[in-house]
């Protein structure tokens, strides 16, 4: 069976306004509830991806009321019948607020190809490493959802860029299928509909050394898909070809506009005498910033970019427990988190993206949260529907 195939998908009908339909992922602005309480003003009672989604801001130790609620609105907007389907291919045209272009193209990945272990061999691989205690609530939001929402961003290794680019250049022979700017500074976002029957082995000639795609964002909510399918295998629903796909998309890693941007930690609880004991414990001829009451304080790190992510993390989890630490985008984010909570904050370093399929290959998974591709207003927005039960 083939690894790639045409989504089956669902889009709003016109009248749906779609600048208040698709929202930012969920997994963004973690740290600032202003972000999600401005868009929920803006949206207000309007039909919107914001109601089918779950803002990580929010998470509690008791989300069972929220999910069930966005289970029933799932449910209500397909009974509404807001929808209309399409089967095939959405080439994706994201300008960001840089003004750059982001070219993506939407499809279908077996989850069977896909494995999330450290040294997994599968033709889909995790880039950095799956905290399975973050899978459990997400897991109970997706197992009884109706529909799924994708905010995965695959990464292919096309240096010809032989697929995107090329359906680009020809994106004027293609029907439109939205045209829509983005709430909350999200830039705007254009999609083409192709329908090609040969897409799919293009796109899959490109593996090498087994290794066919890598996750650039969204490994959590794959890993997610992935238990909900295995779930169904083991409960006897094996045959439902629906939950064994999920939807992403997919992005040339040698997009111009891709740029991969650190992702800054922050550290509750903590004080001087922690950024003392990391001036003491870390060294190498790098170095990286950490911020605390307003003040800077300079420690050395290994000059290569995964080692040094990889020698912070491991001091951070040494010294804290998780709970106590979030992964914030932007250095703006940082600063404004870290004075506003009297949190200690570090600005991490930058992978170099040319080797990313290179190390995923030869060493696995990088340390968690090594990267992220854009700043937070830069992510997937939620769009494209996909049925998956």
């Amino acid at each position: 069976m083939s690894i790639v195939l045409e989504p089956e998908f669902l889009l709003p009908k016109k009248g749906v306004e779609l600048e208040k339909w698709a929202v930012i992922a969920c997994d963004q602005f973690t740290s600032q509830k202003e972000y999600w309480e401005e868009l929920g003003n803006y949206v207000r009672a309007d039909y919107s991806t914001l109601n089918l989604i779950f803002p990580e801001v929010y998470l509690s130790s008791d989300n069972s009321k929220r999910i069930s609620a966005i289970n029933d609105t799932m449910r209500e907007y397909v009974e509404k019948d807001i929808f209309d389907e399409y089967k095939g291919y959405v080439l994706v045209e994201r300008t960001l607020r840089s003004g750059e272009k982001r070219l993506g193209l939407m499809i279908l990945v077996d989850l069977e190809a896909y494995e999330y272990s450290p040294n997994s061999k599968a033709e889909i691989r995790a880039t950095e490493k799956t905290v399975v205690e973050r899978l459990p609530i997400r897991i109970d939001i997706r197992r009884n959802a109706t529909l799924e929402l994708p905010h995965i961003m695959l990464l292919m290794n096309d240096r010809k860029k032989s697929i995107i680019e090329e359906l680009y250049k020809r994106r004027d022979y293609f029907p439109k299928l939205y045209d829509t700017d983005l709430n909350m500074d999200g830039g705007h976002l254009t999609g083409y509909f192709i329908q090609d029957e040969t897409l799919s082995d293009r796109i899959e000639s490109l593996a090498e050394d087994g290794l066919l795609f890598a996750v650039g964002d969204g490994n959590h909510s794959l890993a997610t898909a992935k238990e909900c399918w295995e779930e169904k295998k083991r409960s006897g629903e094996g045959h439902n070809l629906l939950a064994r796909y999920a939807m992403c998309e997919l992005v040339n890693l040698y997009d111009e506009s891709l740029v991969f941007e650190p992702i800054h930690r922050t550290v509750k609880g903590v004080g001087e005498e922690f950024i003392e004991a990391m001036q003491s414990e870390l060294s190498g001829e790098g170095g990286i910033i950490a911020i605390f009451n307003g003040k800077e304080y300079n420690v050395s790190v290994p000059l290569n970019p995964s080692d040094a992510i990889k020698d912070i993390q491991d001091f951070i989890d040494r010294r804290v427990e998780g709970k106590d630490v979030d992964y914030i985008h932007g250095e703006e984010h940082l600063r404004s988190v870290s004075e506003k909570e009297g949190s200690l904050g570090i600005l991490m370093p930058t992978i170099q993206k040319e080797g990313l399929f290179d190390y995923v290959a030869r060493r696995g998974v990088l340390p968690r949260k090594s990267f992220s591709m854009g700043e937070a207003e830069d992510k997937r927005y939620y769009l494209e529907v996909r049925k998956i039960w």
